[in-house]
């Protein structure tokens, strides 16, 4: 290993020192911050909040100090269809009824992979990989559909948000705790050769305690409700004696399984046009595995649109902190010209970004609009879950070269998808590694 020279910097030093537009810059960035600093007018220019498809969503949600925006921007597109169905005004599903059922099956699936990898050693990377992180808020589109096919849902009055869902580093933290203590009992009892059947009451002791934990941190959710509201037009209704799996049938009534994962992942070990899974990903132990199609980055725009034409918006995920302004709302490559700003390139190809380490999904969003000039698409309109205090009124502006770039999975109907395309999502998917990118939970 080569080590740095003292002369080596001390020329770096005299060269900095006698460059006017380096020491210029220095004044500014050291004053205002980097980001600030290399911000342009040209992003907020070229990306005007008009769009030739703009589909009426309502007021935008708002997830608070958590990471449940996989599960805001799911519930958001099924509100959007009850707004419309039932002329419903400032509307909201429970977040935190879906909330504690996924880190209720999240603890059982964390520690059925403690006993499936059991035998091995604490080193091994899949151990390591599973106590670094037992559960958190983030999760997938297939994760979402399996809570929403076992629990339904309710509407937000029949179990508002907590302290502890709107704010939830405190009860992940305490969470996970337990969820690591219990794996030390678990990988014990296996050690020592115990039966099946002690394991599994055993287990079904912890899943108790994390049940009171989470009612005690959350709330109880509700086996029965009560649905009562008046529309737009100051009608009444009063649905009485629903359940959450009745009232989802009757009221949101979206066929999951014609919904499927379509992502972008343009990396040499996942070829375009045929499907993957990921080893370890997942909530609800005997729900259907998570699944993506891989395909090109014109055809996932293609299918984006199809969708967005037949006036349904669309789950997507992308990693949202690269190149945006929170403050406006703009994810656009030219939001910042940071290669000037330091005369340097940072610039990356998106495979690449990915294999090392620089990029992967890190949230969900909902696509509502699209902006179609000449036949190609210019940029698109997304609904966030920050409040109506960022962006537009919550809303924001992705470029179209933003989304090439960033952007990695999007869901749609399945009739949209050719047959080709039908085929290979349907086939045996190829199972990637537990930390592969592709197993980011937004």
């Amino acid at each position: 290993m080569s080590e740095i020279k003292k002369e080596l910097t001390a020329g770096f030093a005299a060269a900095f020192a006698k460059n006017d537009k380096q020491t210029a810059l220095q004044r500014a960035v050291v004053k205002n911050g980097i980001s600030a600093s290399g911000e342009t007018l040209e992003g907020n220019v070229n990306n005007v909040p008009v769009f030739s498809t703009d589909l009426a969503t309502g007021k935008v949600a708002n997830q608070m100090q958590s990471g449940r925006c996989w599960m805001f921007a799911a519930l958001n597109t099924f509100r959007h269809k009850m707004i419309n169905s039932f002329d419903l005004k400032d509307f909201e599903l429970s977040q935190n009824y879906t909330f504690f059922w996924d880190k209720y099956e999240k603890a059982n699936y964390f520690y059925e992979n403690i006993l499936a990898t059991a035998k091995e050693e604490l080193t091994s990377r899949k151990v390591a990989f599973l106590l670094a992180t037992p559960q958190q808020d983030g999760g997938q589109w297939d994760m979402i559909v399996a809570l929403f096919q076992k629990y339904g849902v309710v509407p937000k009055v029949a179990m508002p948000e907590s302290k502890n869902s709107s704010s939830s580093r405190d009860l992940n933290n305490y969470l996970n705790k337990l969820l690591r203590k219990d794996a030390v009992a678990l990988r014990t009892l296996v050690a020592d050769g115990a039966s099946g059947e002690e394991i599994q009451a055993t287990k079904e002791k912890m899943l108790e305690g994390v049940y009171n934990f989470l009612a005690i941190s959350l709330g109880t959710p509700p086996e029965t409700f009560d649905f009562e509201y008046r529309d737009a037009d100051k009608n009444y209704y009063l649905d009485r004696g629903l359940t959450p799996k009745s009232f989802y049938d009757k009221y949101v009534g979206v066929d999951l399984d014609q919904y499927v994962s379509i992502i972008n992942a343009p990396t040499a070990d996942k070829p375009y046009n045929k499907s993957y899974t990921v080893e370890m990903l997942g909530n609800v132990v005997g729900a259907k595995a998570v699944k993506y199609l891989n395909v090109d980055m014109s055809t996932f725009k293609k299918l984006a649109i199809a969708q967005l034409e037949q006036g349904e918006s669309v789950w997507f995920g992308c990693d949202v902190g690269q190149s945006s302004k929170r403050d406006t709302g703009i994810m656009a490559l030219d939001a910042y010209d940071m290669n000037s700003l330091f005369d340097t390139s940072f610039t990356m190809t998106k495979a690449d970004r990915l294999d090392y380490g620089e990029s992967l999904m890190t949230h969900a969003m909902v696509l509502t609009g699209v902006d179609i000039v000449d036949g190609q698409s210019t940029k698109w309109k997304v609904e966030n879950s920050w409040g109506e205090k960022v962006g537009d009124k919550g809303f924001f502006v992705m470029s179209d070269a933003w989304m090439d770039e960033y952007t990695y999975q999007i869901v749609v109907r399945r009739e949209f998808l050719s047959d080709e395309q039908l085929a290979a999502f349907d086939a045996k998917p190829t199972v990637l590694a537990p930390w592969d990118p592709m197993g980011a939970l937004a």
